[in-house]
């Protein structure tokens, strides 16, 4: 049997030397896609900046309530009648005039001059301004804490304090005005039987006016609510704007830094360490201090009811209302009392002596 045509068939040793590179180059294909990971993915898009959260104007609660207490002292200490009748109206007088603690009613004078001035729109954006970047707020914030006088520099400050001078000021000159009618009726009311007697249990009268000078009062509700939106901005407090130059008194300086730091966001509760220190005033506490002292020496030593109306008008409304204006910078309401000897002391000297010998003989 014959073999197939040789020719058609070729050689084991040709066939493989075609096949051979081509199955190396289809192996190393391989081999190289299987060692190879797919492409990384892209990358995200990169997040949109978020834009710094400028905080709100905010006055802890604690404060606002310090000012509060303060505005009721001032109003019902204004409300004293000086029409004396009978010794249950002295009694009450005093009590009502007795009821602040010093150093409480200090600090709610400050705390109501911060929440004044933040009634001044162009101190609050004169400060506000600096609000936006949160490391340069915080840099404000630190320099007023350090010290207080650093938010005189603010634009608008001399409107601010011009609000607080007058407000403080005001509320000095009630009290004040209201002390030298009640000093007036001491003795006007000696006319009445009833002024020359005794104040009965006159110890306990005294007692009682040191237990209510130590005693942390209470804001009305009211004026609270009133004061908080004020605060917020949602509520104005009838204010009319002026302004006043520097030099400030340090009250006036401690309520436009209060004022500042809540403007900045930094007088709410998370801060108060830092605020609280700046409602008090050394020169204030000592004034009102003193004010309590004499008061006290005087019901020491006071016995007919005629002598307590004396120991309100001058110790409790006119020590009370000085210290308040001083504070402030304001300068008292001319004494009518004064006024009269002074203008009799001048009648007489532009008298000729002639005519005075005159007058005499007469």
């Amino acid at each position: 049997m014959t073999s197939a045509n040789p020719a058609r068939r070729a050689p084991a040793s040709r066939i493989h030397g075609r096949l051979a590179p081509a199955a190396l180059a289809l192996a190393l294909a391989l081999i190289l896609a299987a060692c190879s990971s797919a492409p990384p993915p892209a990358p995200p898009p990169a997040p949109a900046p978020v834009a710094a959260v400028v905080p709100q104007v905010n006055l802890s609660p604690r404060v606002v309530e310090l000012a509060s207490a303060y505005r009721a002292y001032v109003t019902h200490a204004a409300a004293i009648s000086p029409g004396f009748a009978t010794g249950a109206d002295v009694a009450q007088g005093l009590k009502t005039g007795e009821a602040y603690e010093p150093d409480q009613l200090l600090r709610g004078a400050i705390a109501y001059g911060a929440v004044v001035a933040l009634q001044d729109p162009t101190y609050v954006a004169g400060v506000r301004k600096y609000a936006g970047d949160p490391d340069q707020r915080r840099t404000v914030a630190y320099e007023i804490m350090k010290d207080p006088a650093y938010a005189v520099g603010f634009a608008g400050s001399a409107n601010a304090a011009g609000l607080v001078m007058s407000a403080l000021g005001e509320d000095g000159r009630k009290l004040i005005d209201l002390g030298r009618d009640v000093h007036k009726a001491a003795y006007d009311v000696q006319h009445q039987a009833w002024s020359k007697a005794d104040v009965p249990a006159r110890e306990s009268r005294l007692a009682l006016a040191k237990q209510l000078s130590e005693t942390q009062a209470l804001g009305d509700v009211s004026e609270t609510a009133r004061l908080q939106t004020a605060v917020s901005g949602s509520g104005q407090m009838g204010l009319t704007p002026m302004a006043a130059e520097p030099p400030y008194t340090p009250e006036v300086i401690h309520a436009l830094a209060v004022a500042a730091l809540a403007a900045l966001g930094y007088a709410d509760d998370a801060s108060l360490a830092q605020v609280m220190p700046i409602l008090a005033e050394p020169a204030g506490g000592v004034c009102l201090n003193m004010a309590k002292l004499n008061l006290y020496q005087c019901l020491a030593v006071a016995r007919p009811h005629y002598e307590d109306v004396f120991c309100l008008g001058q110790h409790i409304l006119e020590d009370t209302g000085h210290c308040l204006m001083k504070g402030a910078g304001v300068a008292e309401p001319i004494d009518p009392r004064v006024q009269a000897l002074a203008d009799a002391a001048l009648t007489k000297a532009s008298t000729p002596a002639t005519s005075r010998s005159k007058i005499k003989k007469r």
